[in-house]
């Protein structure tokens, strides 16, 4: 029987390389463009995934939660936003492609997490927020489609036991990391892509207004 970790570090890498084939397409004039993130502008969206890439491998060199949270937001980008987030991407590929490397046990700030989970919470991530950035500088939108499957597949397995997930739900959910799933839901004859994006908090946008970012 297959699970969510076959092929994961490759999957990981093509999830990158589809947020990195959009991130080229920014113009100068959009980094400061709104996304469906509100918290976030465009260069705030693409920090936080380079960011989060480099948070990752600090885990899995022994990093703490808490300095996973205490640097979320600190610049990772300079003057180079392509090429700080393509690296980052790489050696992170790099390191959980070392032997080893998904069988360790990491202190995720949602609870502690093997490096395989980590690595497909990430990628799971990295296909969401494509999206969002596509939205933002009106790229192509369509996501890669045996990703979308693959995470849908596995979406369970990939945010099992952690505090907080994409679908989480009541009084307790905070959704400082996940969107909350939109309660309308898509129209009828829906694509896979739409039925993950609506289960991971996304909706049409702008048409139908900005949503609570998934983190």
């Amino acid at each position: 029987m297959s699970d969510f970790s076959e092929g994961l570090v490759e999957r990981y890498v093509r999830a990158g390389a589809g947020f990195a084939a959009r991130l080229r397409e920014v113009r100068p004039g959009q980094w400061n463009a709104a996304t469906p993130c509100p918290d976030w502008d465009v260069r705030q969206l693409v920090n936080h995934m380079t960011r989060g890439n480099l948070g990752y491998l600090g885990l899995l060199r022994g990093g703490a939660g808490a300095d996973f949270l205490r640097l979320r937001e600190a610049d990772a980008l300079g003057g180079d936003p392509v090429g700080a987030y393509q690296r980052s991407v790489g050696d992170c590929a790099e390191a959980f492609s070392a032997p080893g490397a998904l069988d360790r046990v990491l202190d995720y700030p949602l609870g502690e997490v093997t490096g395989r989970q980590a690595l497909a919470v990430r990628t799971a991530d990295s296909v969401v927020h494509t999206w969002d950035l596509a939205r933002a500088v009106g790229a192509d939108d369509r996501l890669d489609g045996e990703l979308v499957d693959w995470i849908r597949r596995f979406l369970d397995d990939i945010y099992a036991g952690l505090a907080e997930t994409p679908v989480s739900a009541g009084p307790a959910t905070t959704h400082r990391f996940f969107a909350a799933p939109d309660g309308r839901g898509p129209g009828p004859g829906a694509s896979a892509q739409d039925l993950l994006l609506h289960r991971m908090g996304r909706r049409p946008w702008p048409a139908t207004g900005r949503i609570t970012p998934s983190r």
